[in-house]
């Protein structure tokens, strides 16, 4: 029976992440209601898996929760193969094509939208004491995570490096945990402008930290603490960001669209893509284990993007040009001597 498959498969699953962890339980909890559950493991047809996932969409459910169903049947089924239980794994099919995507896409905003979300955060009386923290998430891409992770001692404004070898989580249960990076790629000592270590320096200098540091996993000295003496997660900034673009929403005509911590982040990767930077040197920035990844970004370049990359070309021919003129410059007939 599948229920009893899956179980047995889960419980291969050892020493994986709490987030991960909560996702197994997430699914089981999710497929104990669905007769597909309880049906015989060589019964599993292609066609059934891919009816499966669709009925799951025509009942409500949203394409990351169907696509995180399908990230841990499919596992599990090819284990079924490689115990030689099945030949082929009939979750082994692309999800293009069987379900409609209506996931919302976390677009990167344009750099004039990041000038005036940074301006208003900068002038605003209530929301300027977080303008630090929004433009370093804007100019190094950092996900949120890793800079709720940072200690004093990962900052080195001598350098102007950060470094980056774990992220601060808060559990389902409240616990909160230091893990490794997502990716081994994500641990990088990133370097960082002039401009983004006086952010930094500025957080230092205005540090509220309670007398007794809370020690988390070993590490201690994070840079900003709730009320409560707990260092700020994730959610902490997720909910002050949404404050801020609905406070700058009221004020403004123009509308602010949605900007996330990974918004943020995602936008730094697309400045970086346009400016030109190597690929490789940006995968390494960022954290990405898959350069696919990162070139994603460069194939979302659009008309405006190109057009301005022409007219920039354009200009440094024509410069390139008159540097050219000026070292050839004609020889008057003052120059011969008569012999």
């Amino acid at each position: 029976m599948l229920n009893t498959f899956l179980e047995r498969y889960l419980s291969t699953r050892i020493g994986v992440k709490p987030n991960t962890k909560s996702n197994y339980n997430f699914v089981k909890n999710l497929m104990k209601k669905e007769d597909f559950y309880y049906k015989k493991i060589g019964d599993v047809k292609t066609s059934d898996a891919k009816l499966f996932l669709i009925k799951l969409q025509q009942d409500g459910k949203r394409y990351s929760t169907v696509k995180t169903v399908r990230g841990v049947l499919r596992p599990a089924f090819q284990m079924a193969v490689d115990d030689d239980i099945l030949v082929k794994n009939p979750f082994g099919f692309q999800l293009a094509g069987v379900l409609v995507n209506d996931a919302v896409t976390r677009e990167a905003i344009t750099k004039d939208q990041m000038r005036k979300f940074l301006k208003f955060v900068h002038d605003d009386v209530v929301y300027c004491k977080y303008y630090e923290v929004v433009y370093i998430l804007f100019h190094t891409g950092m996900r949120i995570s890793e800079f709720c992770g940072l200690t004093l001692k990962d900052i080195d404004l001598e350098n102007r490096t950060v470094n980056i070898d774990h992220q601060l989580q808060r559990t389902s249960d409240m616990r909160y945990i230091i893990e490794t990076t997502k990716t081994d790629a994500g641990t990088r000592v990133l370097p960082i402008t002039e401009d983004v270590a006086q952010m930094f320096q500025a957080i230092i200098e205005d540090r509220n930290a309670p007398k007794v540091e809370k020690t988390i996993d070993g590490y201690s000295g994070f840079l900003f603490y709730d009320d409560n003496g707990m260092p700020l997660v994730a959610m902490h900034w997720q909910h002050r960001f949404n404050h801020m673009v609905g406070r700058y929403n009221d004020i403004y005509r123009v509308q602010m669209p949605n900007i996330t911590p990974h918004v943020c982040r995602h936008t730094y990767c697309s400045n970086m893509a346009k400016s030109g930077m190597n690929p490789k040197t940006l995968q390494y920035l960022m954290g990405h284990s898959d350069i696919s990844v990162t070139m994603n970004v460069y194939t979302h370049i659009g008309f405006d993007d190109a057009e301005e990359e022409l007219k920039r070309m354009e200009e440094f021919r024509k410069a390139q040009a008159e540097v050219e003129q000026k070292k050839e410059k004609p020889m008057s007939q003052k120059m011969f001597k008569v012999v």
